[in-house]
C-alpha cells in the first residue's frame, strides 16, 4: 500500500537535507560563490524548519502537511508594481491573474501566457506575482498567469487541463484584453515549462486557435523516462530539486506507488520496442560531450519488467513527455527560447528539447546559466535571496520577448 503523501514527502526531504548541502555540491561541481552557497543553505534550513513544523501539525491532526504549506505560501506579501494594473479573474473554475501595463499603447499589445513551476505542489499566483508584473511592464505585454490546481488533491490530468483550458479561453478572447492574437507567447518554468511546451504542441493540433508566436521554456521538465541522463547523475543531490524529490513529485502527479521507483530510475519499466523507437530523442548520445561525465554510465534501460510498465505506463505518453511528440507537430512549432542551468537535474531535459526542435528547423535561442540552479528564477526580486543567476535568467527572458 502506498505511503501517505506527507510521509513520503517528509522522509525524502529530511534525508536530502541531512545528506546534502549546497556547499558539498559546490565543492564537487565547482559551483557558485561562497556567499551564494551560504544563502542557498539558509533557504534549505528554512525549508527544513517548515517541514518539521508541518510534520508536527500533521501528527497533532491540526492540518495536513500540504495544507500547511499552502497556508505559508498564502502569507507571502505581494509586491505591488505601480506601472501595472493587476486583475484577479476566473476562467470557469480556474483562477487567473491578468497583468496589464498602465501606459497607453497605440496598437494591440503582445500577450504572454505564464505557467508557474513548483513541482505541482508549490508555487502560485502570489509566489510569482513580482516576476509576472516585472515581465508585463518591461516587455510592454499583457500577461496572463494561470493558477492551476495542485497536488496532493489533484493529479493527472487535472493540472494540465486547467492550463490548457485557460490558454484556449485566453486565445479565443485575446482582443478583449487588447492583445494582438498573432503575438502570443507561452512561457513557463520547471513544470510550467513542460506545460508550456505541451500547450504549444496542442495549439498546433487545434486549427481553430490562433497560432502561438513563441514558446519560452525555463528549465522545463519534458520527460521522466530516461532518469539516467548525465544531469540526473551529476546533480541528483543538488537543491532545490533532488532526484528523490523529483521522483516523489512525478509519482504523486501520476498517482504511482513508490514501490516502482527503482524500476523507473533504471528504465526497467520501458518496453524494448518503445525504447528502440524513441531513444533517438531520449538517449544520452544526444547530450553534447561537454556536459557528459567521464565516469562509466550505468546500463540503460535495465531488463524489462512488465509489471512495472503496467503501473507506470502514463510516463510514456506525450501528455507527460512532450519530448516524444510527433514529428509532424514538432515541424510546425513556433520558435523557442530555452533556458538550461548547469547545476540542475533537468539541465539535459532542456538540451534534449532544444535538439529536437533544431532537428525540425525550429529557430531556438538557447540561454545556458553556468552558475544556475533549478528554481533560481522564482527568487528574482527577493532582495537578499535574489541571486545573480536569478537576475540573469529574467533579464535574458525579458530581452528575448522584447525582440519578437
Amino acid at each position: 500500500m502506498a505511503q501517505p503523501f506527507w510521509l513520503v514527502f517528509m522522509d525524502l526531504q529530511e534525508r536530502d537535507l541531512r545528506s546534502c548541502t549546497l556547499m558539498k555540491a559546490s565543492q564537487a561541481r565547482g559551483w557558485g560563490r561562497n556567499v551564494e552557497t551560504q544563502l542557498v543553505n539558509l533557504l534549505n534550513k528554512a525549508r527544513e524548519m517548515l517541514c518539521l513544523q508541518g510534520k508536527l501539525l500533521e501528527k497533532l491532526r491540526i492540518c495536513s502537511m500540504p495544507d500547511f504549506f499552502s497556508f505559508v505560501q498564502d502569507r507571502i506579501m505581494v509586491k505591488r508594481n505601480p506601472g501595472v494594473v493587476v486583475t484577479d479573474l476566473r476562467f470557469g473554475t480556474i483562477p487567473v491573474r491578468l497583468f496589464q501595463p498602465k501606459t497607453k499603447s497605440c496598437r494591440a499589445r503582445r500577450g504572454i501566457i505564464f505557467y508557474h513551476g513548483g513541482a505541482g505542489m508549490f508555487g502560485g499566483l502570489d509566489c510569482h506575482h513580482t516576476l509576472c508584473s516585472f515581465l508585463a511592464r518591461e516587455t510592454d505585454s499583457v500577461l496572463l498567469a494561470v493558477g492551476y490546481r495542485k497536488l496532493p488533491k489533484y493529479h493527472h490530468p487535472v493540472i494540465f487541463m486547467d492550463c490548457w483550458n485557460a490558454a484556449v479561453h485566453f486565445l479565443k478572447t485575446v482582443q478583449a484584453y487588447g492583445v494582438d492574437p498573432s503575438r502570443v507567447v507561452v512561457c513557463g518554468e520547471s513544470l510550467g515549462g513542460g506545460i508550456a511546451a505541451l500547450v504549444a504542441q496542442r495549439v498546433v493540433e487545434t486549427p481553430d486557435l490562433p497560432r502561438i508566436r513563441a514558446q519560452a521554456l525555463i528549465y522545463p521538465i519534458v520527460q521522466a523516462i530516461n532518469c539516467q541522463l548525465p544531469s540526473f547523475q551529476q546533480n541528483k543531490n543538488v537543491p532545490f530539486l533532488t532526484q528523490s524529490f523529483f521522483i516523489t513529485c512525478v509519482f504523486q502527479y501520476l498517482a504511482i506507488d513508490h514501490y516502482w521507483q527503482d524500476a523507473v530510475l533504471t528504465g526497467a519499466a520501458i518496453p524494448p520496442d518503445f525504447w528502440n523507437e524513441h531513444k533517438k530523442w531520449l538517449g544520452n548520445d544526444n547530450i553534447p560531450q561537454r556536459f557528459r561525465s567521464n565516469d562509466q554510465q550505468p546500463k540503460f534501460p535495465a531488463p524489462f519488467n512488465k509489471a512495472a510498465y503496467l503501473e507506470t505506463r502514463d510516463l510514456l505518453t506525450v501528455e507527460n513527455a512532450p519530448l516524444i511528440g510527433e514529428d509532424e507537430v514538432f515541424a510546425q512549432l513556433p520558435e523557442a527560447f530555452v533556458v538550461s542551468c548547469e547545476c540542475d537535474i533537468l539541465r539535459d531535459d532542456a538540451l534534449l528539447y532544444k535538439k529536437r526542435l533544431e532537428d525540425h528547423n525550429v529557430p531556438v535561442t538557447w540561454y545556458h546559466v553556468e552558475d544556475g540552479f533549478h528554481g533560481c528564477m522564482i527568487l528574482f526580486g527577493r532582495k537578499a535571496f535574489s541571486f545573480p543567476c536569478s537576475r540573469d535568467v529574467v533579464n535574458a527572458l525579458t530581452s528575448y520577448i522584447q525582440s519578437i
